[in-house]
């Protein structure tokens, strides 16, 4: 039984998580190595500020317009992401037209199953990686299986909270690479073609803004990719980053 939090406390929300996010390992849902990486993103959301910083929402508008100009977009989701943020998908899927696949780095088949359960429960219809028909190229190991109607086939992929060596590899396939990782300097974020650096609840909260502003209005879609340029957006988050440490020593 997870012990009850405060509504007073000052990190309410946080340790909400976390026990969320424990459960969920013990449920097998999600792998314990999970937890390890929520703590890692949860120090860089410190540094930030615990909010979407402009630079984030700057990516986040472009990505949601790549996913809206997509011939075929996809969405991959481990066990993480569908704990916290199931019900964003599938409203970023109605959004935008996407179609959900889960794909993980500790493969079980019992995983697979209890997290494509978890996001049919929000509504969520035809959830893809149960049965895998293809590969990503270059990978090994089970992370590489995907399914041709989802991520193999797909010409823009979202990929939150996933392995840098899968964002470069999907990138090699010349698709469109949209990562949501709280580290600027990982390499998910240095691989992806639009990296956003922002807690995944958060972002996917903005690109279903995003995706709803800009759906049927074709020079708007146009002007967030174009305004979009990687190098220039993460280094603006790093500089961020430093300014929000300098003053904290003030």
């Amino acid at each position: 039984m997870p012990p009850k939090i405060p509504e007073s406390h000052p990190r309410y929300r946080s340790l909400v998580t976390r026990e969320k996010l424990v459960q969920a390992c013990e449920e097998g849902l999600v792998a314990w190595e999970g937890l390890l990486a929520h703590g890692r993103g949860e120090t860089f959301d410190y540094l930030l500020g615990e909010r979407s910083v402009p630079e984030a929402l700057h990516a986040e508008k472009a990505a949601s317009a790549h996913l809206l100009m997509a011939e075929k977009a996809a969405i991959s989701v481990n066990g993480n992401v569908a704990v916290l943020a199931a019900e964003r998908i599938r409203r970023l899927l109605e959004a935008t037209g996407a179609v959900v696949e889960v794909n993980l780095f500790h493969r079980t088949e019992e995983r697979v199953r209890r997290i494509a359960d978890l996001l049919t429960s929000t509504g969520i219809r035809n959830v893809l990686g149960t049965h895998p028909d293809a590969a990503i190229p270059g990978l090994e190991h089970d992370r590489a299986l995907c399914s041709k109607e989802g991520i193999f086939g797909a010409d823009v992929v979202l990929i939150p909270l996933e392995d840098g060596d899968r964002a470069e590899a999907l990138a090699r396939m010349g698709k469109v690479v949209i990562s949501v990782d709280l580290n600027p300097l990982s390499r998910t974020s240095r691989e992806a073609t639009i990296a956003i650096v922002d807690e995944v609840s958060r972002a996917l909260d903005n690109m279903v803004e995003f995706a709803e502003e800009l759906k049927g209005r074709p020079e708007a879609i146009r002007g967030a990719m174009v305004g979009y340029e990687k190098g220039r957006n993460l280094a603006g988050v790093l500089k961020r980053i430093w300014e929000n440490l300098e003053t904290s020593q003030q």
